[in-house]
């Protein structure tokens, strides 16, 4: 027997594992599942925060995608899409001013219309004002006989009250800014009032066409009338008006006559004392608004027959 008979047969067995190169198959189908999850949940978010006619839209499409196709929109309601759409948007308030109503002037119509509203009411509290002062007068004794020469009216401007001098009974000291007794107790009688409405205040002082010996070369009517408007000013504001509420203080000469029939009349010597109204305001804050003298009565005032006592 040879030697090759002799020796031990070895068998070599392989194991082979089934799946070898698809083990990793769990792990794409797992990527897939947390995908369609962050969808599912992304759909879920988007459908949350949607608005109710965007849904609205979403179902009209799925149920009638021709509909929709041809007549746009992504709703009934939603007038704003990209697509534009038609009838009535259930999300939006009642009252909200759209481009349409815009392109159409119906939202300068409800501006002019809000404007007009306040307009009137704030006429109403001046007009309340004045009924006020007027009443602080006529039951002050020491100031009912000075009554003929306080005018107040409503103008274009605002409330105006007007402090002017009778013949024998003037507001200052002759060609000076120095108040006559019974002149401060009015100013601060009215100051005490102006305080009740938040309108700021304008201030004139106005003389008659009698000029300085000297002319308009030194002191003149101009700084007269400038002095007195101010000197006014420290006695509204010594019956308690607050400072800030005075907005300008100007002297107008005799450039504004109240008389200008008759330039020497006294009448023409006078304090005028508006509580704008807003419209004014802004035009005097912006450097604009008209001369006090061009300002028009609303309506006819009751100080005609006033007026004509106090000329001679």
């Amino acid at each position: 027997m040879s030697e090759d008979s002799q020796r031990p047969i070895v068998v070599k067995r392989v194991k082979k594992h089934a799946g070898g190169h698809h083990g990793g198959a769990w792990k794409i189908a797992y990527a897939d599942f947390v995908t369609a999850m962050m969808a599912f949940f992304l759909l879920m978010w988007l459908l949350g925060t949607a608005s109710a006619g965007d849904l609205k839209g979403i179902s009209e499409y799925f149920q009638t995608p021709l509909k929709v196709a041809l007549m746009g929109g992504s709703g009934s309601g939603d007038r704003s899409s990209m697509i534009k759409g038609g009838g009535q948007d259930f999300t939006r308030a009642e009252g909200q001013v759209t481009k349409g109503d815009i392109h159409h002037g119906k939202h300068d119509v409800d501006l002019k219309a809000a404007e007009a509203e306040l307009a009137r009411k704030e006429k109403l509290k001046l007009r309340d004002l004045q009924d006020r002062i007027e009443s602080a007068i006529e039951s002050n004794p020491a100031l009912k006989p000075f009554r003929k020469q306080m005018l107040l009216d409503l103008t274009t401007e605002g409330l105006r009250i007007q402090i002017v001098d009778e013949y024998n009974r003037p507001m200052f000291a002759s060609g000076s800014a120095q108040l006559q007794p019974y002149t401060r107790d009015i100013l601060r009688e009215i100051g005490k009032g102006l305080n009740d409405v938040p309108n700021r205040i304008s201030i004139s002082g106005h003389t008659d066409a009698q000029a300085y010996s000297g002319g308009d070369k030194g002191y003149s009517n101009w700084e007269l009338s400038a002095d007195r408007a101010n000197a006014a000013r420290r006695e509204l504001v010594t019956g308690g008006m607050k400072e800030n509420r005075v907005l300008r203080v100007e002297g107008l000469s005799s450039a504004v006559l109240f008389d200008a029939d008759n330039p020497l009349n006294p009448i023409n010597r006078r304090i005028s004392i508006i509580v704008m109204n807003k419209k004014t305001e802004e035009a005097v804050s912006k450097g604009g608004g008209t001369l006090e003298g061009e300002a028009k009565p609303n309506a006819e005032p009751d100080v005609a027959n006033e007026n004509a006592a106090a000329k001679p």
